[in-house]
Parts: C-alpha cells; sequence; structure tokens
C-alpha cells in the first residue's frame, strides 16, 4: 500500500484510512504485505510520491523507480542505445559505491518476494497510475478502482450489476490512452476517404454507447422499483443508512427475523432489502436495507446507485447506524450525511450507536452524554434489539398503553385480531362477550376502540 499524508489529515485519520484501505484490500482477495507512506503538501505531480519513497516502494515489487522518459517518435535508436549503455554503466559505479539502505523494506530485494499490485489511498489520474505502474513494474490499483472491484464482485441482482458496469466503464473511458491503445487510424467515409476515427475514438465511442444502453436497461428495470415503492406508499418506512460495515444488515436481520445476508465485509450489502418490522400497526411499519457508505465513494458509483439510495429518499424515519467501536465513528456519521445529502434526503434520523460491547465503561457514558438521543445498543444483545424494536414502533405508534376492551358476541372475530396486535394482559368470557386487557401503542388501541364501536 502507498499514501501520502497532506496537511489536511492528521495521524489519526491518516491512520484510520490507511487502515481501510487495509480492509478493503482483504475483502478484495489481497494479503497486505507493508505499506509506503509520506508527509508531503501535496501529491508530487504525475508520481504522488517523492523520488525517494518511490524507489522504496520499487523494492517491494522489483520495478526500477523510475519512470521512462518519453521517447519521441523517429529518435535515432542507435543514439539511444548508446546513451542507455552509457546510463547503465554510470548506474553500476554508482550502485557499486552506494552504501546499503537502513531503511530498505525487510524481505525483499533482489532475491525476496515481489508484490504484483499497488494499492494507493488517493484517486489517481490516468498519467499518475501509468507512470507508477512503469516506475514499479507491478499493477496499480487507487482507491476508487478497488472499491469498483469489490462492487462488481459483491454485485448479485441485475440491478446492481447495471448500477456498478456503469461506474466501472465511467472510469475506465479516461484511462484508454494511458492503456497503451493503438493510436492507428481506421479509414473512414465512404470509399475510404478521409482520416477516419482512431481505434483509441472508436473505443471510448463503444464505451459511451455500452453506458447509454446499459442505462436504458437501468431505466427499465427503476420503473418495477418505483411501481413496487408505490404499492408500499401508504406504509411508515425505516430506511437503515451508514458506513459501511457498521452492522446494519445485523440488525435489520435481528429487528426483523429474517434471512438477510451478513458478513465481516465491506459492501457486503449492495441491494435493497426491505422486510415487516411490525405488522401489528396498520399499514405495517417496513425497514428497507440500503448500501453502505464509505470515504471517497466514487462520484459515479453515487450517482449509478441513485435508485437503490431513493429508498432512504422516501424513507418516514433513517436508522443512522454507527460502529461506536471504531475510533473514526465520527468522520464515518459525517460521510453519511454528506452522501445522503448530496442525494436530497430529508427526513427524521434516529442514531443507534452499534457494537457498544466492544466499547469500554468510560467511553459508553462519554458517548451517552455527547448523543442524548442515539440508542446504545448491540445487535446481538436480544435485550438491546427489543429495546429499540420497542422505540420505533413507538415513534410511529405511539407509547405502549394498557386498555381494556369489551368484545361483543356478534363481533368476536375481532378477537383474533386484537390478540395479533396487542400484547393480552387478562382475558374474561362473561354473558354478552369477552372482556380482554391489552397492552399496545395508542394508534393501535385506537383503530380497535374504532372497529368495535362501528359494529
Amino acid at each position: 500500500m502507498a499514501a501520502v499524508q497532506l496537511p489536511d489529515a492528521d495521524d489519526g485519520a491518516f491512520a484510520s484510512s490507511m487502515a481501510e484501505l487495509r480492509r478493503l484490500a482483504t475483502t478484495l482477495g489481497l494479503e497486505v504485505v507493508g505499506a509506503v507512506t509520506q508527509r508531503r503538501g501535496r501529491l508530487a505531480p504525475g508520481l504522488v510520491l517523492g523520488e525517494g519513497k518511490l524507489r522504496e516502494l520499487a523494492q517491494w515489487t522489483g520495478g526500477s523507480g523510475e519512470v521512462p522518459a518519453y521517447q519521441k517518435p523517429g529518435t535515432n535508436k542507435r543514439d539511444e542505445d548508446d546513451a542507455d549503455d552509457a546510463d547503465d554503466a554510470d548506474d553500476a559505479d554508482a550502485a557499486d559505491a552506494a552504501e546499503p539502505d537502513a531503511d530498505a523494506a525487510p524481505g525483499v530485494g533482489p532475491e525476496g518476494p515481489r508484490c504484483a499490485v499497488v494499492l494507493v489511498d488517493h484517486d489517481l489520474s490516468p498519467t499518475q497510475q501509468r507512470n507508477l505502474e512503469r516506475a514499479t513494474d507491478a499493477e496499480v490499483m487507487d482507491r476508487t478502482s478497488v472499491i469498483l472491484s469489490i462492487f462488481h464482485r459483491h454485485a448479485k441482482t441485475r440491478e446492481a450489476r447495471l448500477q456498478v458496469e456503469i461506474a466501472r466503464l465511467a472510469y475506465l473511458a479516461p484511462r484508454l490512452r494511458e492503456s497503451g491503445g493503438g493510436g492507428d487510424r481506421v479509414r473512414g467515409g465512404v470509399g475510404g476517404k478521409g482520416a477516419g476515427e482512431s481505434s483509441l475514438e472508436l473505443d471510448r465511442r463503444r464505451i459511451r454507447d455500452r453506458i447509454a444502453e446499459l442505462r436504458r436497461e437501468l431505466v427499465t428495470i427503476e420503473g418495477g422499483a418505483r411501481t413496487r415503492r408505490a404499492r408500499r406508499d401508504d406504509a411508515r418506512t425505516i430506511a437503515v443508512v451508514g458506513y459501511t460495515n457498521a452492522g446494519k444488515s445485523s440488525l435489520m436481520r435481528a429487528l426483523t427475523g429474517s434471512d438477510v445476508y451478513v458478513a465481516d465485509k465491506l459492501f457486503a450489502t449492495l441491494d435493497t432489502t426491505v422486510r415487516v418490522l411490525d405488522a401489528r400497526t396498520k399499514p405495517p411499519i417496513l425497514l428497507s436495507d440500503t448500501v453502505g457508505f464509505i470515504k471517497k465513494l466514487p462520484h459515479d458509483l453515487v450517482a449509478s446507485f441513485r435508485s437503490t439510495l431513493d429508498e432512504a429518499t422516501h424513507a418516514d424515519l433513517l436508522l443512522h447506524v454507527v460502529d461506536a467501536s471504531d475510533a473514526a465513528f465520527r468522520d464515518h456519521m459525517a460521510v453519511t450525511r454528506g452522501v445522503l445529502g448530496e442525494i436530497g434526503v430529508d427526513a427524521d434520523e434516529l442514531i443507534v450507536l452499534n457494537k457498544i460491547d466492544r466499547v469500554g465503561l468510560d467511553e459508553r457514558a462519554a458517548l451517552a452524554a455527547a448523543f442524548p438521543d442515539a440508542v446504545l445498543m448491540s445487535a446481538k444483545a436480544p435485550a438491546d434489539v427489543a429495546a429499540l424494536r420497542a422505540r420505533l414502533v413507538e415513534h410511529f405508534a405511539g407509547a405502549a398503553v394498557e386498555a381494556e376492551l369489551f368484545v361483543p358476541w356478534a363481533r368476536h372475530k375481532l378477537v383474533h385480531d386484537i390478540h395479533e396486535r396487542c400484547q393480552v394482559v387478562s382475558e374474561a368470557h362473561e354473558d354478552d362477550g369477552t372482556r380482554i386487557a391489552v397492552r399496545a401503542p395508542q394508534a393501535i388501541i385506537d383503530e380497535l376502540v374504532a372497529a368495535l364501536a362501528a359494529s
């Protein structure tokens, strides 16, 4: 891994970003063997790292640590070879005289292992990426490329695959020139007259056409999603949002008892899942899972996943799940709110500080003081889950109250409805009907009283 610590990043934020890149690499199936970091006022033009750090990085990969000079078309090959031989001789003399590098990466060298992939914790321009590949003789992936690869691997539904493919092609298009594509002209015009298009221009046009085709297909699929969303317009909807791997899917599974996919991976969930939280209320309360967010989330991915994130746009309440055990959780909250603001989400928010079982007692007290309206809990604790479920139901249906309902024999079919929607405290049969003491949210009690009065 390689990264530059810029002036606007303190040590804690920089360490958190590097740890996150390491987790992204692990999710992608890569093994991280080392890191090369540097403090700079800005990224080195064209190379990201300074010359010394670039050579240190090249020690891990077996590269030269230098970018070959640009060769102008028509340059005399013999003159170049003579110059190269002279340079090689000078380099050999300098190498013989040089002292061993005390900061050299341990376990690597001429006889050591070679890294095939370099991950850079920045968004690289096509030129920067190509120059680093030339200097290191390895595949170079910037943060956006890593995230796109993970999304591509985890996409399951047709909609998610289309969204990822659009973002991937948009990322690839400006990098065609740097990938070594040929520049030969393709004969154009009737009878072959005219300059025609280069193969590079043809490839770019094919990508534009493919993106347009994918977007048309995505619009068709989004139409079905809008139709399904319209069918549940009357329902109260809670959108589960938050940073990736904050525990959103685990919490949703615990709250609804559903078989939502859960894994200790970044971006394990890319598709929207909707489940019933509580069917006792009419209309029912629904819970929808959404894709997780991350720092420097590629803009094209946000745009592509706009239809998926529309679940949050139409939600009545946002359940903002935060990994309270992560030292950078405040930054994660800011990232989540930033992306939601970008897509125009404006709904009430309930913060859930999850994974509180991994937090010390003193830190719990500090979190409770800093976030007095938040829910401190663990998705693995049944009591915590039950308390959160009760609070969500109370948010829409009111606080639970006790009441006594009398059901005449002629309306006895309502007894089943009462048992389904309320907690029955006691039940007694009398001459004229059944008297039932119940506990339920006020809204449910009001609906049942209205139904009995209508009889």
